[in-house]
């Protein structure tokens, strides 16, 4: 369900950046061919820059996140295997997700292991069991994982042994998809240039040419999704760092005020708490998070288990929240 609301949603998007402009611009363009020899040469190559450089950002943006991602994340796993801080992880729970038929057996995982700083931590996780034979994947079993130490690459944890394999055919078929949308994105500069041209060169184009709105749009959508997500996470302060190299502790909750900001109607609250460190030093911190109109209890209880950096204790993160990330 969640999955066919996306694939709606991106769809619904993709129409206002790409046929929606196209529509509005030429149903109502209606400069006449001799007055395009009255537009400054300059200006016009000036807009015809801006839209290749905008393409150029949109079209390298996807070529990252639907091949190159890829080869990255290999590059990250085989790291991992050879230079990632080896720990022993008890399996909580174990959930089977695939069907019958599948290749693989895949299960959902909740793990019980000791961080970086050899802090207690539970973490979700999904695994393909290659070998079902050995039913390696069992509730009360433990396997062993690798932890980056920098926390930098993604994925920032694995199950030593993992092998990633590139599907060649997948990934040959997402590369020709993305040269055809930068062949349709060429050939609409060449369309464009015939059929609007009157022999006046590239005078014709304009800041409202699709050529130029199409890729804008999709860079503010792009814009305002990241704008959403650093409100979402504001106060978090990069939770998966702070989970896996976080000393865990109780804090007293001083004040629980609302900021104002609302998320989907959710208030966000920010949290001034103390606390005493490894050092026995006492520390205040603050924390904002979007607290559902549900828990409000959350904001009326006078302790709570944080997570903070040993190296910086004022990043801090709920415990409760670090154990939903997965």
């Amino acid at each position: 369900m969640k999955r066919g609301l996306g694939i709606f949603w991106m769809l619904y998007m993709l129409f206002f950046a790409v046929p929606f402009p196209m529509i509005l611009y030429y149903n109502i363009k209606t400069d006449d061919p001799p007055q395009l020899y009255n537009i400054d040469p300059w200006l016009a190559l000036g807009i015809l820059v801006l839209s290749v450089v905008l393409w150029v950002i949109v079209l390298t943006s996807w070529f990252y996140k639907w091949i190159v991602v890829n080869f990255v994340a290999q590059r990250n796993i085989a790291y991992l295997n050879k230079h990632g801080i080896s720990r022993k992880a008890e399996i909580l729970e174990s959930v089977k997700t695939s069907k019958e038929n599948n290749k693989y057996n895949v299960y959902e995982l909740l793990l019980s292991f000791k961080n970086l700083v050899n802090t207690q931590i539970t973490q979700k996780t999904m695994v393909n069991d290659s070998k079902p034979q050995q039913d390696r994947f069992e509730a009360g079993k433990t396997v062993e994982i690798r932890i980056d130490k920098d926390m930098k690459k993604k994925p920032y944890f694995i199950f030593a042994g993992t092998e990633a394999r590139i599907n060649i055919m997948v990934i040959t078929l997402i590369t020709l998809g993305w040269l055809a949308v930068a062949t349709l994105v060429a050939g609409y500069y060449m369309y464009s240039y015939l059929t609007e041209n009157n022999g006046t060169g590239w005078r014709f184009i304009v800041y409202w040419h699709p050529l130029v709105v199409c890729p804008a749009i999709l860079l503010f959508y792009k814009g305002i999704l990241s704008f959403f997500l650093s409100k979402i996470m504001s106060g978090k302060s990069d939770p998966e760092l702070i989970k896996f190299k976080g000393i865990r502790t109780t804090a007293r909750l001083i004040s629980a005020d609302q900021t104002g900001t609302y998320i989907n109607e959710q208030p966000m609250v920010l949290f001034k708490l103390e606390y005493v460190d490894e050092k026995n030093q006492p520390r205040r911190a603050e924390i904002k998070k979007i607290v559902n109109l549900l828990d409000l209890n959350s904001v009326r209880q006078k302790t709570a288990d944080i997570f903070y950096l040993k190296e910086n204790p004022d990043r801090i993160a709920f415990a409760d929240d670090l154990d939903e990330i997965s």
